[in-house]
C-alpha cells in the first residue's frame, strides 16, 4: 500500500518527527532553544543531557526539529527557519523564499490583495504573500502540517494576515479573493509525479480554479510539456541562482499564450517573441549555454537572436556566435579546440596545456562528467583551468574545450 500524500484530499506521511504540539508549549520551546546549532556528531551527548530532566520524545523531537530548521535554512535562511516549523514533506517540497517572494511580489503588481492559497503546506508562499501585504487563507488538508503553517504565521509575526484553514482544497469556498494559488503535490508513495494529472489535486482540478476566480497562479513542475499548458494562461519558469525551481501558470494577467523565462535574483524576465527555431551553423569562436529556465521556456532562438548565433545543433540548446554580446540570459564560454569524441585525444591535450582542473558540461552525451574528468587528468598535471563540452555537433559526438568568457556577459550577470 502506497503512504498518502498530502494536500489534495490524502493525509501526508510525515513520521514521528512531526508531533508538533509538545513543541509548542512552553518546554517543548525551551527544549528548541537549547538544542539550536547541535551537529549531528553531537547529538547522542546532548540528547542523553536532556533527558535527565525532560521527556524522552519531546528531546527526540526536539532534536529532529533543529535537523529540520538546519536543512530549511537553505530556502528560508537561517534567520527565519530558526524560528519557524518544519515537516519533512513541507522542507522538501516548500518554495524557496526568494522565489515565493518574486512570486508574491508580481502578485502585488497585478493588484491583487487577498489570495486563497490552496495546499499551503508549511506556509512558505502564504508568509512571502502576507510579507507583500496581501491578506491569505492558507488551506492544507493534513492536521500537522497546517498545524506547522498555522505556528509558522505566528513565529513570523503574520497571524494577522494569514488565515490558515484544515480542510479538503475542493471543497474551498475561493469567492471572497482576488486571486488563487494552488501548489498541487508532485510526489506519492513512489517518488516525484510527472505526469500533471497525478498531481493531487490534478492539474485539470487545479486550472479549473483558475478559471473561476479574477487572477491565479498554479505552481507545477519545469519539465511539464508545452502541450498540457492551457491556452488561457500565461507560462512562467524561474530559475534561482542557475538552478531551475518551478514553472508557474499565470490567469488573468491579460497575457495568455505568453512565455516568460525569469532569472534571480534580479529579476531579468525573457519574453518569448515566437521566434522559429535557429539556424544550425558551424561552431564559432563563443559558445552561450542558455540557463535552465530558457531552455525549459523554449526561448533558445530569443537567446539566438540577442548573441546573433546560431545552434550547432538542431536538437542542442548550446548557442554559437563569432562576437561575444553580454546577455543575462546565458553564460558565454570561448571556445578553443573543437575535437571529434576521443578521450585520449583529450587527455593528451589538457596535459599538454597544463590543465589539472577541469569542469565537464554536457548536452547530448550519455558520458558521466566526474568519470571522464577521471580518465583524462592525473595528479600535478598543472595548475592551468579548463572547461569540455560534451554534445554533438551537427550531430556528430564531439569535444569543445574553452573558458568562460568572463563574468560580464553571464547568465544574470550583465545590466
Amino acid at each position: 500500500m502506497e503512504p498518502p500524500d498530502r494536500r489534495g484530499g490524502r493525509l501526508a506521511d510525515n513520521g514521528g518527527v512531526n508531533v508538533l504540539a509538545p513543541l509548542l508549549t512552553a518546554e517543548g520551546r525551551a527544549l528548541l532553544d537549547a538544542v539550536r546549532g547541535t551537529a549531528p556528531a553531537d547529538e547522542l551527548a546532548v540528547a542523553t543531557r536532556l533527558r535527565r530532566e525532560h521527556p524522552a520524545d519531546l528531546v527526540s523531537a526536539a532534536l529532529g526539529q533543529a535537523r529540520l530548521r538546519q536543512r530549511a535554512a537553505v530556502k528560508f535562511g537561517a534567520e527565519d527557519a530558526d524560528r519557524m516549523f518544519f515537516t519533512p514533506n513541507g522542507v522538501e517540497q516548500s518554495t524557496r523564499a526568494s522565489v515565493a517572494g518574486y512570486r508574491a511580489g508580481r502578485m502585488r503588481a497585478l493588484g491583487v490583495t487577498s489570495v486563497a492559497d490552496l495546499c499551503c503546506g508549511i506556509g512558505g508562499d502564504a508568509i512571502a504573500l502576507a510579507r507583500a501585504g496581501i491578506r491569505v487563507l492558507a488551506v492544507d488538508r493534513d492536521p500537522v502540517t497546517a498545524q506547522a503553517a498555522r505556528a509558522n504565521a505566528e513565529a513570523l509575526g503574520l497571524s494577522e494576515l494569514i488565515e490558515v484553514r484544515e480542510a479538503d482544497v475542493t471543497e474551498v469556498d475561493t469567492g471572497g479573493y482576488d486571486a488563487v494559488f494552488v501548489d498541487p503535490a508532485r510526489r506519492g508513495g513512489r517518488g516525484r509525479v510527472f505526469d500533471p494529472e497525478g498531481y493531487s489535486p490534478p492539474l485539470s482540478w487545479a486550472v479549473g480554479a483558475a478559471l473561476a476566480a479574477p487572477r491565479a497562479a498554479l505552481k507545477i513542475a519545469p519539465g511539464v510539456p508545452h502541450e498540457a499548458i492551457p491556452a488561457e494562461a500565461e507560462a512562467e519558469w524561474i530559475s534561482d541562482g542557475g538552478d531551475v525551481k518551478e514553472a508557474v501558470l499565470w490567469f488573468g494577467t491579460g497575457d495568455p499564450g505568453a512565455v516568460r523565462a525569469t532569472l534571480l535574483p534580479g529579476p531579468r524576465t525573457l519574453l518569448g517573441s515566437g521566434l522559429p527555431d535557429p539556424r544550425v551553423r558551424p561552431v564559432g569562436r563563443y559558445l552561450y549555454e542558455p540557463d535552465g529556465a530558457v531552455v525549459r521556456a523554449h526561448l533558445v532562438a530569443d537567446v539566438a537572436r540577442e548573441v546573433d548565433g546560431g545552434l550547432i545543433d538542431e536538437t542542442i540548446a548550446y548557442v554559437t556566435a563569432d562576437a561575444l554580446r553580454p546577455t543575462p540570459y546565458a553564460t558565454a564560454y570561448e571556445i578553443t579546440d573543437q575535437l571529434p569524441f576521443n578521450v585520449k585525444k583529450l587527455k593528451a591535450l589538457l596535459r599538454e596545456r597544463g590543465v589539472g582542473i577541469l569542469t565537464v558540461k554536457k548536452r547530448g552525451s550519455a558520458v558521466e562528467p566526474e568519470e571522464l574528468r577521471k580518465k583524462v587528468l592525473t595528479k600535478g598535471q598543472g595548475p592551468h583551468s579548463a572547461t569540455v563540452f560534451l554534445t554533438r555537433v551537427a550531430g556528430a559526438p564531439t569535444m569543445l574545450v574553452g573558458a568562460p568568457a568572463g563574468p560580464d556577459v553571464t547568465a544574470g550577470g550583465a545590466s
